[in-house]
């Protein structure tokens, strides 16, 4: 289950219910730093199931040790670092809107309940967080997502391999130099995303540069794929061009808006039928078979880009 922030704007259950759902069906739950719910709100719910915690990386460093212990101390597995969100993107619908939840205090909950922004926040402006909820809002997403100072650089890898002893994944990989760079800076994996198209318009697709960001690493890291997962078949071209896995973020987030965890559950349970049937159908017996050979990719009329 991929990494979504806000849950709460889509239903009561929010990222609770979507954790406990992901323990009951034995799929990893990736808890977002922009999330409704605490890091370890979001662990008890879990309870045994895996899970693993996404981080916007704040520029603070004490900051960004204080969620790393909480969430190791609080049983998530692997570390997922998105990089293609250091700031966030020109969104005009949000704009007409003038939509932007972190603004007012939603979405920051993991901030808001972290004792060293708390103390941070208490010394800076002279005032407690729930004493202007508006205030705190911007000195918390400043911290994560202002474009303002100097940014993290593949040299700072090495401080999060410090301070985390568990797996760490990349997400937001899109070029195969990018790749090779992960590849370099010792981290365990990587994920081919587009940030599901929400970062850069006109970003190419993820699926087109999977394949030879596989070939280009090897099997010297793991590689997973994100954006644009919505039926079995989807799994498995993704899988046949050599993705370990996928992430599954919008369609389970509908259910959950629809009907709360029980939607969500719904959602997923759906996707692992078609998964499976896809493979039987294909004349596959698990997902060991998904091999390049498997595809034949069609070119269609309507698919020639205008630019060539």
């Amino acid at each position: 289950m991929a990494p979504i922030g806000v849950q709460a704007i889509y239903h009561n259950d929010k990222e609770l219910g979507s954790a406990e759902i992901a323990a009951s069906l034995g799929i990893p739950y990736i808890h977002s730093t922009a999330a409704t719910s605490s890091i370890e709100e979001v662990a008890s719910a879990n309870g045994s199931g895996h899970r693993w915690f996404q981080l916007y990386w704040p520029k603070d460093n004490e900051l960004t040790k204080s969620l790393l212990s909480r969430a190791k101390e609080n049983g998530y597995e692997v570390l997922v670092v998105t990089l293609d969100t250091w700031t966030l993107a020109w969104r005009p619908s949000d704009l007409d809107n003038g939509y932007v939840p972190f603004m007012k205090g939603v979405g920051t909950q993991n901030g808001f309940s972290d004792p060293v922004f708390q103390e941070k926040y208490r010394r800076t402006a002279g005032k407690e967080i729930e004493d202007d909820v508006v205030a705190a809002s911007s000195a918390w997403n400043a911290d994560l997502f202002s474009s303002q100072g100097d940014r993290h650089t593949w040299e700072d890898i090495a401080f999060l391999r410090n301070h985390w002893d568990g797996p760490i994944v990349l997400k937001g990989i899109q070029h195969v130099d990018d790749a090779l760079m992960a590849v370099r800076s010792g981290v365990q994996g990587i994920v081919v995303s587009n940030h599901g198209g929400r970062q850069v318009d006109g970003a190419i697709a993820s699926l087109e540069v999977l394949p030879e960001i596989v070939d280009a690493v090897g099997d010297k890291l793991a590689v997973l794929f994100d954006s644009g997962i919505r039926t079995g078949s989807d799994i498995v071209k993704a899988l046949c061009l050599g993705a370990k896995a996928v992430l599954v973020g919008r369609p389970w987030v509908y259910g959950l808006g629809i009907a709360g965890k029980k939607g969500a559950q719904d959602v997923l349970l759906g996707l692992l039928a078609d998964l499976d049937l896809t493979l039987g159908l294909a004349g596959l017996q698990g997902v060991q078979d998904c091999k390049r050979a498997v595809l034949r990719k069609v070119a269609y009329g309507g698919d020639v880009h205008s630019a060539y």
